[in-house]
């Protein structure tokens, strides 16, 4: 089997070692690898076969091309080429397929041939697979996850060692779990991809991730940190899609979970997706997210499926968009603070909203847990409070069970 990497970063240096690892089970021909900058691997075993030139990898004869550049371009147009000439691809890029996977998925099919991505969702766990052939005799009604290891980190940080959010942030990008820019990862939008990636293949309707409710965690403080830990609980931006008649429900969000739930035991990079069948019931999957070896080792996974000629269905992902509800519709519980409260007039209202609520903190800022119907009836107060001019800032943050 002959092929051909773009990229080659931590991921890529990791399937290569990979690769080199197992000559003795699968006979893998690297055909070349291309870069942006060659001078930087002038070292490397690979010199006479790495490239800046996209045209010296498909002036080769390979049967799979690996990308692993990461981003939407020229990433999508290599995709789309390599698949319409009649070559396997394998790809790690949830933010490409998130965004472009119904035409990729088509192309594929169009020129038979595969397009495999387990290691665009969970790093090193098999969470894919499992989804598309294991389970599917099963009608996928729910899923909850971590998704991203660079917020775990941060949150575990922020709980375990009081320290706050800019300061472990800065410490994460030192440490390389976040980037220069970190948007991506601390306001949801990397969870929010690897969700509707899940959820596309678990629903078998295309699920848009900019659909889903989302929020990150750059707005959290020790304060709800202290919150969580008067309440026994800690605090994870979770990933959460549940199948109803017409539509999904679904966010990703900084969450309240109880300290005896599964989502606490994760912390720093390790990841988690717990699927809900009806015929299986629950399914834990959970391991590290990220990293050279683990997302190295779905990569490798992929390239030895199509090695072997192993089919998945990926159909889902050429379905109509489903609608995606953003608000939580049964009961639910919420920790709202309210700074600068007129008290009484607070507890007031929400005594003539709720039938069951709890006073966390009654000092500087007035914090409250409700028990309620809905989230609808949990905004519907924070509207009213607003609106009557009860507090200068009013915040909430959902815990689910």
């Amino acid at each position: 089997m002959k092929i051909a990497i773009l990229g080659y970063g931590t991921v890529g240096k990791g399937l290569v070692e990979i690769i080199e690892g197992n000559k003795n089970k699968r006979n893998i021909q690297i055909e070349g690898i291309l870069v942006r900058n060659k001078e930087k691997y002038k070292s490397s075993k690979y010199n006479d076969i790495i490239t800046e030139n996209i045209e010296d990898i498909f002036d080769k004869e390979i049967d799979i091309l690996v990308e692993l550049m990461g981003g939407l371009h020229p990433s999508y147009e290599y995709i789309k080429r390599a698949l319409k000439n009649n070559i396997n691809v394998v790809t790690a890029n949830k933010d490409m397929l998130a965004e472009y996977g119904d035409k990729l998925v088509k192309i594929a099919k169009e020129n038979n041939v595969s397009l495999r991505f387990e290691a665009s969702v969970g790093g090193g766990i098999p969470v894919l697979k499992p989804l598309t052939e294991s389970l599917e005799g099963n009608d996928i009604e729910s899923m909850y996850a971590i998704l991203n290891g660079t917020t775990n980190f941060i949150l575990s940080k922020m709980y375990d060692e009081g320290l706050p959010y800019e300061k472990v942030l800065k410490e994460a990008q030192e440490l390389g779990f976040a980037e220069a820019n970190p948007e991506a990862d601390v306001e949801g939008y990397d969870a929010a991809r690897k969700l509707s990636i899940l959820s596309t293949l678990a629903y078998h309707r295309r699920v848009y991730w900019k659909d889903f409710y989302l929020e990150g965690i750059s707005n959290l403080d020790m304060k709800d940190m202290d919150y969580a830990k008067k309440l026994g609980c800690k605090i994870k931006l979770v990933g959460q899609s549940k199948k109803n008649k017409e539509n999904v429900t679904g966010f990703v969000r900084p969450v309240l979970v109880d300290n005896n739930s599964l989502l606490s035991k994760i912390d720093n990079e390790y990841n988690i997706v717990v699927l809900n069948g009806n015929s299986v019931g629950e399914l834990s999957f959970v391991g590290k997210g990220a990293g050279k070896e683990p997302t190295g080792s779905a990569v490798y996974a992929d390239l030895i499926d199509i090695f072997d000629k192993r089919i998945s269905n990926i159909d889902s992902f050429m379905q109509e968009k489903i609608e995606v509800e953003k608000t939580i519709s049964n009961n639910c519980q919420a920790l709202l603070r309210f700074k600068s409260p007129q008290k009484e007039e607070i507890i007031k209202l929400i005594k003539a909203c709720v039938d069951e609520f709890e006073i966390v903190e009654d000092n500087d800022e007035l914090v409250i847990m409700v028990y309620a119907n809905s989230e609808y009836e949990i905004n519907n107060i924070l509207c009213l409070i607003r609106d009557k001019g009860y507090c200068k800032e009013s915040r909430k943050l959902l815990k689910i069970s």
